[in-house]
């Protein structure tokens, strides 16, 4: 492939993608798709490239928190994080706080596990998209352990309708992905992984990349190994923090986790985000956790409440 002789480039960092201030000629539409580093001298100029698209900056990564407690009171949600308004991380929140358009917006679904406090807004969903009529089809991710609990005991047409055959099984209302751990796969737009974490049912965390980006979601989880080893080049982890110290031994029998825990958690990272993100207090200890979050204070520690908004 030969580049156009009228080109220039504006150089910002090796680490990032470089934009393009002037360009005469063309390039063709598909130049490369994947990551790649080109060093070159043109009359002098030298010009790298990490990522070579036709002048194309990525997109900032937009996550708004739905719910992230671990118990539900008036203002305390359940856990569901929404990512660029169409893919949402769990689903124990939606219809509570989102608009009838926000939840149209949604398009996919990765659940974490089975248990009731991060999927029970999901039938909720679905019936509200059959009332409007919509004929759009959701598409929810998640282990077989957790798709199946979905189909035989809550979507199940005795406690809710099978909206995974309805209004027919060619065009459903929610559609069943299952994944496998450690098995990338694209939702989109975003490279997904599952890794298998610790908790009392079969339960995964997700790393998302895109754009250079990432971000990393534990779910419920107590001391794990894995996904800790995959965490780097992050801009942010989602870390559960349900117990304060005192009930360690509770937090450890559940799969949950505590400040203390956390701080060894994290030890275990090769490079930590700029931001670490707290879930999943549960409410009747929030203001001993966050005291036990504060000493000894963890850099770029923040808890999260329902409505935060952040950018990537």
């Amino acid at each position: 492939m030969s580049l156009p002789c009228c080109i220039s480039w504006s150089y910002r960092d090796s680490s990032e993608c470089f934009s393009r201030y002037a360009f005469g000629g063309t390039l063709p539409s598909k130049v490369f798709t994947n990551t790649l580093l080109v060093a070159l001298t043109f009359y002098g100029l030298e010009v790298a490239l990490k990522e070579l698209h036709p002048i194309k900056k990525g997109e900032s990564m937009k996550l708004r928190v739905l719910g992230c407690s671990g118990s539900e009171f008036p203002g305390h949600y359940c856990s569901a994080f929404l990512l660029n308004d169409t893919l949402l991380l769990d689903a124990g929140t939606i219809g509570a706080v989102l608009t009838a358009e926000e939840q149209w917006a949604i398009t996919n679904i990765l659940l974490t596990h089975r248990h009731l406090d991060h999927l029970k807004a999901l039938p909720l969903l679905a019936d509200n998209i059959n009332i409007q009529n919509l004929r759009q089809t959701v598409r929810v991710y998640g282990l077989r352990d957790t798709l199946a609990a979905l189909r035989n005991h809550l979507m199940n047409n005795s406690i809710w309708p099978d909206f995974s055959r309805f209004p027919n099984p060619e065009q459903p209302i929610i559609r069943y992905e299952e994944i496998t751990a450690s098995t990338p796969f694209l939702v989109e737009g975003f490279e997904v992984t599952a890794f298998l974490v610790a908790h009392t049912v079969p339960a995964v965390g997700y790393i998302l990349r895109k754009d250079g980006k990432g971000i990393l979601y534990t779910g419920d989880t107590g001391p794990t190994e894995l996904i800790w080893r995959m965490a780097v080049n992050l801009s942010a982890i989602i870390v559960e923090v349900s117990f304060p110290n005192a009930l360690e031994e509770l937090a450890l029998r559940t799969g949950h986790l505590t400040p203390r825990l956390l701080t060894h958690e994290l030890d275990k990272l090769s490079e930590r985000p700029g931001r670490i993100l707290v879930t999943h207090r549960k409410h009747q200890y929030f203001s001993t956790i966050i005291d036990e979050l504060a000493n000894p204070r963890i850099p770029g520690l923040e808890l999260l409440k329902e409505g935060d908004r952040y950018e990537f």
